[in-house]
C-alpha cells in the first residue's frame, strides 16, 4: 500500500489538472475522485474538503514557481540576465499554472483565507527577490540605482501589468520582445542624453 504522503501528491497532481481545464467553482470532489480511480468517501481520508485540496495544488504549484525562479537566479551571474530570465521564466510559469494564477490574482477566489496568506506571500518574496537582484546589480556597478526596494515595488508592480494582456482571454504574445522592450526602457530609461 502506498504511504499517505505519496498518494496525496498524486491526488494533487490529478486535481491540479482537472481546476484547471474547469475552475474551482466547476470542479466537484465526484470529478477529482473519478479521474483519480478511486471513491468520493476514500478521498477525504486523504483530504477535508475541495478547498483542501485546491489548497494543496496552490501551494504546490506556488513550490514549483518557487524553485523554477531560483534556478535561474543561479545560472547567470550578470544581472541584467538575472534580471531579465527571472521575469521571463516568472511570466511563462504563471501560464502553466494556472490554479496558483488564479488563486493569487482572481476575486472569485478572495473568500479563502489560505488565498490571501499566499498571495502576502507571493507579493513580499518576489520583492525581495527583485530587489535582491538589484542590490547585486547596484554593487558591482551594474545597475544605478538609490532605492533599491523602490525599484522593487516598481517592477513588480510592472509585471503585474504585464500579466493582463498576456493572459487576459489566452491571447497569444510575443513575451520576449516585449518583456525586451520593457527592459530597455528599464536599464536605459526613456529620456534623450
Amino acid at each position: 500500500m502506498k504511504n499517505k504522503r505519496k498518494v496525496r501528491k498524486e491526488i494533487v497532481e490529478v486535481a491540479s489538472s482537472i481546476f484547471s481545464r474547469f475552475g474551482y467553482k466547476k470542479t466537484s470532489m465526484d470529478d477529482i475522485a473519478r479521474e483519480f480511480g478511486m471513491g468520493k468517501s476514500s478521498l477525504y481520508y486523504y483530504f477535508e474538503s475541495k478547498e483542501d485540496i485546491f489548497e494543496a495544488v496552490v501551494v504546490h504549484e506556488a513550490d514549483v514557481l518557487k524553485m523554477s525562479l531560483m534556478e535561474v537566479l543561479s545560472k547567470t551571474r550578470d544581472p541584467r540576465e538575472k534580471l531579465r530570465h527571472y521575469i521571463l521564466v516568472r511570466m511563462n510559469s504563471f501560464r502553466k499554472l494556472s490554479n496558483y494564477y488564479n488563486a493569487i490574482f482572481s476575486e472569485d477566489l478572495s473568500h479563502f483565507e489560505f488565498i490571501e496568506k499566499i498571495r502576502e506571500r507571493y507579493d513580499k518574496e518576489e520583492v525581495q527577490t527583485v530587489e535582491y537582484i538589484l542590490t547585486e546589480g547596484a554593487r558591482v556597478n551594474t545597475f544605478n540605482i538609490e532605492n533599491t526596494e523602490l525599484a522593487a515595488i516598481a517592477i513588480c508592480t510592472a509585471m503585474k501589468g504585464l500579466e493582463i494582456p498576456l493572459f487576459w482571454k489566452n491571447k497569444s504574445y510575443a513575451i520576449e520582445s516585449r518583456l525586451d522592450d520593457i527592459l530597455d526602457m528599464l536599464f536605459y530609461g526613456i529620456v534623450k542624453k
